[in-house]
């Protein structure tokens, strides 16, 4: 009996060990608003100024009251992979890339832990960080809610360098719109959505949650996006996560048919091109000579993507046709900004600065299409060459 008690004893030190140490280790900490971030000497601050700004953006919808925090949302970075990936497994049983949430009873022991030096990093922290900023607040969220949401604020990006340094920029995430459509006359009944937490998750679980969120986002009707905001409301932080989804499923159910709800969610994504489909319309609506169509679809891309090369590109074709050729120079710098083939943007700026009467202009660019890419244009840089230096 005696051995067994000693045993548990020496567990218990164990275990509080661990605690201890999840506490007090690594640097002196970087304390904010919201955030204690233990990193290198200097670089603390950085991070920090990130995920306030991230908090920000997540409080504008969700609302929280930052009172109800009861410690700091606690960072730890790492630089070295070997002791990134020990720390992580000995709390996990094996590590994750570029950085995970920890989540435990106790609020002071949470903590979002980063690989600085990841490949990783920037694909894993946005997801990680909201769920870590969610959490704080309603420690047990519905599944659908939490997965929902850190997919849809995964593509929200910090400029940690630049002109545009410490902005927030945001471009839809659609990575699982093809998904979603290619299910739009199938898709989960929304009870098993919303009550996964007790139901078990469906296949495409993640896809599914995804859906609601940006249904109940970006639908266009306004009792939705309030029932969105009164299910918010209706979490509690003392709640189980399945306490949570039978409270949100009920307020729900108050104002909405379900069977109602799922046909407005089939319409919305049967209507949501994915920007391949915006692209191919606009390239047929183009070659038709339909440029009104056209227009609409490369701007509906642009708006979808707006750091994807090709919209820019096609607008500048329209632009130079009609004879707009200063906007066709903006659209067709942007389209190089964003990735563009070199060679081939070079050689339109050249056409549209020949068009536009300005030859030494039109000259470069024919030139610089010609060293990039010879085999393509440098024979017909060199003929319009010659005929502008006349």
């Amino acid at each position: 009996m005696k051995k067994i008690s000693a045993l548990f004893f020496l567990a218990f030190l164990a275990l509080s060990f661990l605690n201890a140490q999840d506490r007090i280790s690594g640097p002196t900490p970087i304390r904010s608003r919201y955030y204690e971030v233990y990193a290198a000497e200097g670089l603390g601050k950085p991070i920090s100024d990130e995920l306030e700004s991230r908090f920000d953006v997540y409080n504008r919808l969700f609302r929280f009251d930052p009172i109800r925090l009861s410690v700091p949302l606690r960072v730890r970075v790492f630089y070295d992979k070997a002791e990134y990936d020990a720390y992580i497994t000995a709390r996990l049983g094996s590590t994750r890339p570029g950085a995970v949430y920890l989540h435990y009873n106790q609020a002071d022991r949470r903590e979002l832990i980063i690989h600085q030096n990841s490949p990783e990093k920037d694909r894993m922290l946005p997801h990680q960080a909201f769920i870590q900023y969610l959490r704080a607040f309603i420690p047990y969220p519905p599944a659908w809610m939490r997965e929902g949401f850190s997919i849809y604020f995964n593509t929200l990006k910090y400029a940690r360098s630049g002109s545009n340094a410490g902005e927030l920029t945001y471009e839809e995430n659609l990575s699982w719109l093809e998904t979603v459509k290619s299910r739009a006359d199938n898709l989960p009944s929304l009870e098993s959505i919303l009550l996964a937490d007790l139901m078990g998750t469906p296949d495409n679980f993640q896809s599914f949650s995804w859906a609601l969120v940006s249904f109940f986002l970006n639908g266009g009707n306004s009792d939705y996006f309030r029932t969105l905001v009164e299910c918010i409301m209706m979490l509690s932080p003392n709640a189980t996560a399945a306490e949570n989804s039978l409270a949100v499923k009920r307020r729900i159910d108050l104002w909405t048919k379900e069977d109602t709800f799922e046909a407005d969610c089939k319409s919305y994504f049967k209507a949501r091109k994915t920007f391949a489909e915006l692209i191919a319309e606009g390239e047929a609506a183009y070659n038709a000579k339909e440029k009104v169509e056209a227009e609409l679809s490369f701007l509906a891309a642009l708006i979808q993507r707006p750091s994807h090369y090709a919209p820019y590109y096609y607008l500048g074709l329209l632009a130079y046709e009609d004879k707009n050729y200063e906007a066709a120079e903006q659209y067709y710098r942007s389209s190089l900004d964003y990735g563009a083939d070199k060679a081939l943007v070079s050689y339109a700026l050249g056409i549209n600065a020949a068009s536009a009467g300005k030859s030494a202009d039109a000259v470069s660019y024919l030139r610089q299409a010609a060293v990039v890419s010879p085999e393509r244009y440098k024979a017909r840089a060199d003929r319009l060459i010659e005929r502008l230096v006349k």
